[in-house]
């Protein structure tokens, strides 16, 4: 008798309304994602406080910036590699605590003791990645085909929720608590993870992929609320299940340099804006840094709202021209802000609304690019390429901060005359990585809107290789 193979199992799974407990992991997901981009992200609030405070140098602030940077890129290879390998919930878990313990440990750092602070931030940075490179995958392959592009592409509406959360308390809860008490509200992430733990169930697809087939079975069952008799069982082991190896990746060339390219060139271009961001602000126009904050608000809104007409727009036009437009959005803005850094326009400083343009532009691009990536690998290599995206994500968040520190002079204090001198020529390398991402999903993107996910793509026949892959849709 021939055995079952498991394309009827997941067809039901994929056929699945969008239902109670979908909504449940959804939702917990999506928290997670708020408060651990929080946590990376308030750094640039504490530091803009903590600069003047404890006579940094340039140098200084760049390596407590990108410290967490560096952290990012090993996490995100180490935990997507463990994801694809051992599961996605675990992973997810694990960094979560990683991120919540490091960040609260902050508020606790010596007054003037940089370096340790820095180490913290690396642990940040790791602990970031670990729980949201499973988390992202975990999502897509949870969520049906035909919702698939526009729910996931609003999940990622959260990160920049986080850059907002860490703007607004920073705003409100500096002057109250101090930086030492904002930066221990980096705890919460905690609380997220222990729910996700008892309420978000392992991925089917990835179960299914790795041959665990009665576990698969029991989480469809669950999740339909149908007795296990009425859901098939697969009997046909697959032949080649996911394993760690990050090498694997480099299979398919054209998606592993548009992969870095796409991440990097974003994340330089958005860390770049977010964590320098309150500091030009406040010395280049002379403000306090609550003030700094309050503007900054804004330019996270920016990012939000960039996200939400992403979401609705990538499912009309699709992932790859989407892409492109919103590359060269990021350009023209980038450019821009550095220009008329100095503009004051009807009371309001022009670099400001231009930056909230620019984050509008970079960041919508996010809920694009980050799920295209799990997308476009498939379920076998789908944790691993959103590590690989991770890790060029970290490398910009280190060129980000850097290339301010290194137009400025490493060694120059922090000062207003080095902030205004650095920061058109500054703007202008940010606005050079957006034009990569444009070219990138131009030459080398596929479509992958509508196209049900592989397994292991390079064990496919041709025409069905390149469905899963996503050839474009006419």
């Amino acid at each position: 008798m021939p055995g079952q193979t498991a394309d009827e199992l997941l067809s039901l799974f994929d056929r699945a309304p969008l239902n109670r407990r979908y909504w449940v992991s959804f939702m917990l997901l999506s928290a997670l994602f708020v408060l651990e981009f929080f946590d990376f992200l308030v750094v640039g609030y504490l530091l803009a406080v903590l600069g003047p405070q404890w006579h940094l140098t340039y140098g200084q602030s760049a390596l407590i910036l990108y410290s967490g940077g560096i952290g990012s890129i090993l996490g995100a290879l180490f935990f997507g590699g463990l994801a694809d390998a051992w599961g996605r919930k675990s992973q997810m878990i694990i960094g979560t605590f990683i991120c919540a313990i490091a960040a609260g440990l902050i508020g606790l750092v010596p007054a003037g003791a940089w370096q340790i602070f820095a180490v913290l931030r690396f642990f940040v940075g790791v602990g970031l990645t670990a729980g949201v490179t499973p988390s992202l995958t975990i999502l897509v392959e949870l969520t049906p085909t035909r919702n698939r592009t526009l729910l996931t592409s609003f999940y990622i509406v959260f990160a920049s929720a986080g850059g907002l959360l860490a703007s607004t308390t920073s705003a409100a809860l500096l002057a109250a608590l101090g930086w030492r008490g904002v930066a221990m509200l980096g705890v919460s992430p905690a609380i997220v993870g222990i729910l996700i733990w008892f309420l978000v169930p392992e991925s089917v697809r990835w179960l299914v992929a790795k041959g665990r087939f009665a576990e698969a079975r029991a989480v469809v069952a669950k999740h339909l609320d149908l007795p296990l008799r009425r859901v098939p069982l697969p009997t046909i082991a697959p032949t080649s299940p996911p394993r760690g190896k990050l090498s694997e990746l480099y299979h398919h060339p054209r998606m592993f340099w548009e992969t870095i390219l796409i991440w990097g060139g974003s994340s330089t271009a958005g860390y770049g804006v977010y964590l320098w961001g309150p500091t030009i602000v406040a010395l280049a126009l002379g403000v306090s840094v609550p003030k700094a904050a309050a503007y900054f608000v804004f330019v996270a809104l920016g990012g939000v709202g960039g996200k939400i007409v992403v979401t609705f727009l990538a499912p009309l036009i699709g992932r790859r021209p989407l892409g492109v437009i919103w590359g060269i959005g990021g350009v023209v803005t980038l450019a821009a802000a550095g220009y008329y850094h100095a503009v004051v326009l009807g009371g309001l400083p022009l670099m400001v609304i231009l930056l909230c343009a620019s984050t509008f532009f970079i960041e919508g691009g996010f809920s694009n690019l980050a799920p295209y990536t799990v997308e476009s690998y498939g379920v076998n290599l789908g944790a691993r390429a959103s590590g690989l995206g991770q890790a060029a994500n970290g490398v910009g968040k280190i060129l980000g901060p850097l290339s301010l520190a290194l137009i400025a002079g490493s060694s120059n204090v922090v000062s207003p005359q080095a902030t205004a001198d650095a920061v058109f020529p500054a703007y202008l390398f940010l606005a050079f990585c957006m034009a990569l991402v444009a070219l990138s999903f131009l030459v080398l993107g596929v479509e992958t809107h509508g196209k049900a996910m592989a397994f292991a793509a390079d064990e496919m026949p041709a025409p069905a290789r390149q469905t899963a892959l996503g050839t474009p849709t006419r």
